[in-house]
């Protein structure tokens, strides 16, 4: 099973962001990204830039594209980890080891799977998804 981990900032934690050690960052996320690789749950994880970002917003006719990232600090997506795991206990255990300090959150979400759409087996783009993803495991 699939989990991701997403990184979420706080004001505090931007704040004491700014007063750390940067190599002491890097050194203490590749030791955590070394040890998910060393353990085989890490699939897939990247960090991510403040700017440039955009926000399509869906609620009129037409989309509309405006400068991002957008929102409170709190609410910025930073950067992420895809863990594969046997259970979510163990996706959990992962985000707990997470070098982040105070005013960091990590959220875990699980990634959907074929289970998530048994009830529509037989549709089309499920089944072209399947083959999309066999292509991609092939190559």
């Amino acid at each position: 099973m699939k989990h991701m981990l997403i990184m979420r900032a706080t004001a505090e934690g931007a704040s004491r962001y700014e007063e750390m050690d940067f190599e002491a960052v890097i050194d203490a996320m590749g030791r955590y990204n070394e040890a998910m690789i060393t353990a085989g749950v890490l699939v897939a994880g990247d960090g991510l830039a403040p700017e440039p970002g955009y926000v399509v917003d869906f609620e009129g006719e037409a989309p509309i594209v405006s400068d991002g990232p957008y929102g409170e600090v709190h609410e910025l997506f930073n950067g992420f980890w895809i863990v594969q795991t046997a259970t979510a206990e163990e996706a959990l255990e992962w985000a707990k080891r997470c070098p982040l300090g105070p005013g960091a959150k990590l959220e875990v979400r699980r990634v959907t799977d074929e289970s998530d759409f048994a009830d529509f087996a037989d549709n089309e783009y499920i089944q072209k998804e399947k083959e999309w993803r066999a292509a991609e495991a092939a190559s």
